[in-house]
C-alpha cells in the first residue's frame, strides 16, 4: 500500500536513501558481475574493469528509487523518467479507442528516457486497469513522431471511479527490446504506482483528456510519478524558455 504523507509531515527530515535495484534486472547484474570477474582474473584486467563498470551501469538502469506522488485525485503525473520531446493535439490509437476507450481528441505528452534515465513507468492517475493492448513493431528512434504508431508498444486504459479514462503508451526506442507489465487488466491501480519497465532506451506518451492541457513545457524534465503533467478541467496554455 503506497504511503501518504500524515499532517505537519513536512517539519520532520528526509533522507537520501540509495535506490534499489528492481527484481527484473538483478539477474542482468549478476550475470554482468559474473563475466566482469571472470575476465578480470583469468583474462584481461583492464577488459574487466571495462566489464565492472558495465556491471555498474546496468544496476544503475534498472534502479529503482522511491518516489513521492500528490495524493490529489484532479492530478496527472508523470508515467515516466525523461525528456518532454512531444506536446500535440491527437486523435486517441486505435488500440484505446472503440467500445468503452477513448473517443476524440487529445493532448499528448510524450516523454523521451535516455539509457541514463529510471526506466519503472508508473500509473498517471489512481483507478483500474480496464484495457492493456501490446502491439509488436518496429525498433525506430523512439523520438519521431511516427514511432507511436509503428514502433513495438504497450497501451495502457485506467479508468477512476467518476468514469474519467486516462490513456498511455509504452513505446519501444532503437535498443529497446522488452517491454514489461508489472499489472493485468481488472487491477486497481494507485497514481504513481509502478505498472511497468522498458528495456534500454524508449519512450512513454499519456493522453490528457479534452480540457485538460499539459502543465510542463517541451524540454523539461519529468520525475515519474512526482511531476504534474496535468490537472483534470485545467489548460494553462503554458509557455517556456530555453536558456
Amino acid at each position: 500500500m503506497p504511503e501518504i504523507d500524515k499532517p505537519n509531515s513536512h517539519l520532520t527530515t528526509v533522507k537520501w536513501r540509495f535506490p534499489s535495484v528492481h527484481p527484473e534486472g538483478r539477474k542482468y547484474t549478476l550475470i554482468a558481475a559474473f563475466a566482469a570477474l571472470a575476465t578480470y582474473s583469468l583474462l584481461n584486467h583492464f577488459l574487466g574493469w571495462l566489464l565492472i563498470g558495465l556491471t555498474i551501469w546496468v544496476a544503475a538502469f534498472f534502479r529503482d528509487p522511491i518516489r513521492t506522488t500528490p495524493a490529489d485525485p484532479k492530478l496527472i503525473v508523470a508515467p515516466a523518467d525523461g525528456l518532454v520531446t512531444m506536446i500535440s493535439r491527437v486523435t486517441a490509437p486505435l488500440e484505446l479507442a472503440g467500445e468503452g476507450g477513448l473517443a476524440g481528441e487529445y493532448t499528448r505528452v510524450s516523454i523521451f528516457m535516455s539509457v541514463f534515465d529510471v526506466h519503472i513507468n508508473r500509473s498517471p492517475i489512481s483507478g483500474t486497469v480496464r484495457r492493456i493492448a501490446y502491439v509488436p513493431g518496429k525498433f525506430l528512434n523512439a523520438d519521431l513522431d511516427k514511432a507511436s504508431e509503428d514502433n513495438e508498444r504497450q497501451h495502457f486504459l485506467v479508468e477512476r471511479e467518476d468514469g474519467l479514462k486516462i490513456g498511455f503508451t509504452q513505446i519501444a526506442g532503437l535498443v529497446a527490446r522488452r517491454i514489461l507489465s508489472f499489472v493485468k487488466e481488472g487491477d486497481r491501480v494507485e497514481a504513481g504506482e509502478r505498472i511497468g519497465l522498458i528495456r534500454f532506451g524508449s519512450r512513454v506518451d499519456v493522453y490528457l483528456p479534452a480540457g485538460t492541457g499539459s502543465q510542463v513545457l517541451l524540454g523539461q524534465r519529468a520525475i515519474a510519478g512526482e511531476t504534474v503533467i496535468g490537472e483534470i478541467g485545467v489548460d494553462p496554455q503554458r509557455l517556456g524558455i530555453s536558456q
